[in-house]
């Protein structure tokens, strides 16, 4: 089975390096051929979670290349595999962007693919493969436009912010090796000594909080609306936000043994359930309180890592994949067809077709925490683990779960109010991806009460998490339906929260002033300093040894010349001697050698 296991993210990477080298010429058969392997690569990730398979291969000496499909992994790698194909389904349809199929295509594949390897990942390498590839992609993906500047400024905010929470990743392998989690698997993180096993942990923390948009990465994902609406639909409710939580989970026991980063992870996601909750209810535009209410939600899978609720996160994942898939997709068709994302111009927009009406409020009434959908009873196993571990913490994940119900209703409240705007015409064949998605919401809801809970727990290998009294659940839908009953009577134009909420909390603006301009105003001294000094130092420097070698040359030059003259003229003269005595004459040779002889002879004499 290990060879279904590399086929699992081989298919939709190569699909996807197929169809970007192909490039223009595969545009008209990009959508289909995108779709079928998308649609065959969910059925290998069901046959795969079903079976369990690992495989392994050798990569560097005492780090094999090992991936896995067990555990957290399985149900999430089969979410994954549903979501890209019903997305690229609904992109064929129509809603994917206009021109350049294969290239777009192509780059969702690449991301699908580098996502499986991400969940499928046993060691810390083989993730860290998958996060670069994603992040690349979705860098790709949220620009696709690339004519239009504020999509690429966009996309360069996102894969900047990212980027800077993934150096977490490096610095949490750097710790694990020199703990001596020699194969950095995973799952033995949480066996390494302080202060390396700490260090590990904040480096992992960073880069999950910074790829799921969390407090105080959040921003980035305002910007990233830029994208296509499958983009929205794949990347920021199924996939590239989810992977930091789903790294938090799978290194949950890493979290707890630190003794402080199941606290800081706990809190910070519920810091963000809450404040981006309000920042959702604060928003006009459609797009954008689908994206902060994407940060808050996945605030509750992070607060479900550090409580501890591994079931209640991965049902929260599983659930808010399918109904904000769902939302970012009718999102994306109300946008083509009436040309904004406003809500007051969204008006009556549910009402024509009333299909997609019906639909969009399934997904919103899920979002909502409304009984008996799935994100009601997610929510209520998460927070049974919160009440057990600080009942403040339950209190603010509660207050979160409240405010989901009034930015839903919020949204709601627009689209469905009269309008006499002519009828958009309709997309027939969105309607089956949609209605499967707006199904999950629905049927994922008995994974979170017994006896399939156990099985979901017995599947996950992670034990068994206190399930939450009746009165928990009572009192959540209770105050969901209180709180959208509200919200409705009120309307939406009086949903307004003055700032910082409308801007959310000004976290771009504290960016910029905190790194942005710091690190700008940095290089520019840095230029200045290079240009001014050290440039200038390197001239002098060299202007000077030409100088020198210019007089070194004059001084020398003269001196060397008149040695070699002077000790020319000495062997000319010694010559001249030499040749004095060589005359040809037998008797002047004889008197010579007579004359040698007698030298030696006294030499000999007085030396002895």
């Amino acid at each position: 089975m290990s060879a279904l296991l590399w086929l699992l993210p081989a298919l939709p990477l190569a699909g996807g390096a197929a169809l970007l080298l192909a490039g223009h010429r595969a545009d008209r058969t990009a959508p289909t051929t995108g779709a079928a392997l998308a649609l065959v690569t969910c059925a290998l990730a069901a046959v795969a979670a079903r079976t369990g398979p690992e495989a392994a291969a050798p990569f560097l000496p005492g780090l094999p290349v090992r991936l896995a499909v067990d555990g957290l992994s399985a149900p999430l790698a089969v979410t994954v595999a549903a979501v890209a194909a019903l997305v690229l389904l609904a992109a064929r349809a129509g809603l994917g962007p206009p021109g350049s199929a294969a290239r777009f295509t192509g780059l969702m594949l690449l991301f699908t693919g580098a996502m499986l390897t991400t969940v499928a990942a046993a060691t810390l390498p083989v993730l860290l493969m998958g996060w670069e590839v994603m992040g690349a992609t979705s860098w790709a993906l949220i620009g696709h436009s690339w004519r239009d500047r504020a999509a690429t400024r966009a996309a360069t905010t996102a894969f900047l912010t990212t980027r800077t929470g993934d150096l977490g990743l490096y610095v949490a392998a750097g710790a694990a090796l020199a703990g001596g989690a020699a194969p950095l698997a995973l799952d033995d993180l949480a066996l390494t000594g302080d202060p390396w096993r700490s260090l590990t942990a904040a480096g992992i923390i960073l880069a999950a909080l910074g790829k799921s948009a969390q407090l105080p990465f959040s921003f980035w994902l305002s910007g990233a609306m830029r994208g296509p609406a499958p983009v929205s639909a794949l990347l920021h409710s199924a996939t590239m936000v989810a992977a930091g939580a789903y790294l938090l989970l799978r290194t949950g026991p890493l979290l707890a043994a630190t003794g402080w980063g199941a606290e800081l992870t706990a809190w910070t996601g519920a810091a963000t359930a809450l404040l981006l909750g309000l920042v959702a209810v604060a928003q006009r535009d459609l797009k954008q309180l689908l994206a902060a209410s994407t940060c808050a939600q996945l605030g509750f899978m992070v607060l479900a890592a550090g409580a501890g609720a591994t079931t209640g996160g991965t049902l929260q994942l599983l659930a808010h994949a399918a109904a904000k898939s769902l939302l970012f997709l009718l999102a994306g068709a109300w946008l083509t067809t009436r040309g904004t994302r406003l809500l007051p111009a969204l008006t009556g927009a549910a009402r024509s077709p009333r299909s997609f009406g019906l639909l969009f409020t399934t997904g919103a009434l899920c979002l909502a925490g409304f009984p008996p959908l799935a994100l009601w009873a997610a929510k209520d196993l998460l927070l049974a683990a919160a009440l057990t571990r600080d009942p403040w913490l339950y209190a603010t994940g509660l207050a979160a779960a409240t405010l989901a119900a009034v930015y839903s209703t919020k949204a709601l409240w627009y689209v469905w109010r009269p309008a006499p705007a002519t009828a958009p015409p309709a997309r027939p064949a969105l309607l089956a991806p949609l209605t499967l998605l707006a199904l999950a919401c629905l049927a994922l809801t008995p994974l979170a009460v017994a006896p399939l809970r156990t099985a979901l727990e017995r599947t996950l290998a992670t034990g068994v998490h206190p399930a939450p009294h009746l009165w928990e659940a009572a009192l959540s839908g209770g105050l969901a339906l209180a709180a959208a009953a509200w919200a409705w009577s009120a309307g939406g134009p009086r949903l307004r929260l003055p700032a910082p909420f409308p801007d959310w909390l000004g976290l771009e603006r504290a960016a910029h002033a905190l790194v942005v301009r710091p690190v700008l105003a940095a290089a520019r001294l840095a230029a200045a300093f290079d240009t001014r000094v050290l440039e200038r130092a390197v001239d002098a420097a060299a202007y000077g040894t030409l100088a020198l070698a210019r007089r070194t040359d004059r001084i020398a030059e003269a001196g060397l010349a008149g040695a070699v003259a002077a000790l020319a003229a000495a062997v000319r003269t010694a010559g001249s001697g030499a040749r004095r005595p060589q005359t040809g004459q037998l008797h002047q040779y004889l008197a010579q050698a007579v004359a040698a002889f007698t030298a030696l002879a006294v030499v000999f004499v007085l030396v002895r």
